[in-house]
């Protein structure tokens, strides 16, 4: 079997164990499966890592997920990834009461990686960190600039108006 044929029967195994949890918390169970999945790869494989973060993360246990976020994120996550782990790490942190770290995160992902996927889910919760750090009015701006491509009309007005707003 190839090293992809591998690694796509990984992912439909990870797949499977979060579709079973879809709906419901996630519990020790559910930690306990993704564990042993993520031990076939090991704790310097960054997908492997991303997956233990978030299953600890969705069982409401941030104070764990946040280091395996980012051992995750410094060995290296793909695109399709590194914005989800920036996007769930940045959430933990800022429920942890560290809305400052979190804006941190989010500023860099947004910034460094404009065109990656997750755009408009970073610019959400990009917001929600602003306001969280008081900075309401360009949380506004954020919200808007990403809802504005969506607008059948007035995208033209509204991103001029939510440039504003960060001015």
């Amino acid at each position: 079997m190839a090293i992809a044929d591998m690694t796509d029967a990984w992912d439909e195994r990870v797949a499977a164990v979060w579709a079973a949890a879809a709906g419901s918390m996630v519990d020790d169970e559910v930690i306990a499966a993704i564990d042993v999945l993520a031990a076939e790869r090991g704790t310097d494989d960054a997908r492997a890592e991303f997956e233990r973060a978030g299953a600890r993360d969705s069982a409401g246990r941030p104070g764990e997920a946040v280091p395996l976020y980012a051992h995750a994120l410094e060995l290296g996550l793909d695109d399709e990834h590194r914005p989800q782990a920036v996007i769930q790490m940045a959430s933990s942190i800022r429920n942890l009461g560290d809305a400052g770290r979190a804006l941190a995160l989010l500023d860099d992902e947004y910034r460094d990686h404009p065109d990656a996927p997750f755009r408009d889910e970073v610019s959400a919760f990009l917001a929600l960190a602003l306001a969280s750090a008081g900075e309401e009015r360009r949380a506004a701006s954020v919200a808007l600039l990403a809802l504005a491509p969506h607008l059948r009309r007035y995208t033209r007005s509204m991103t001029a108006y939510a440039r504003e707003l960060a001015d």
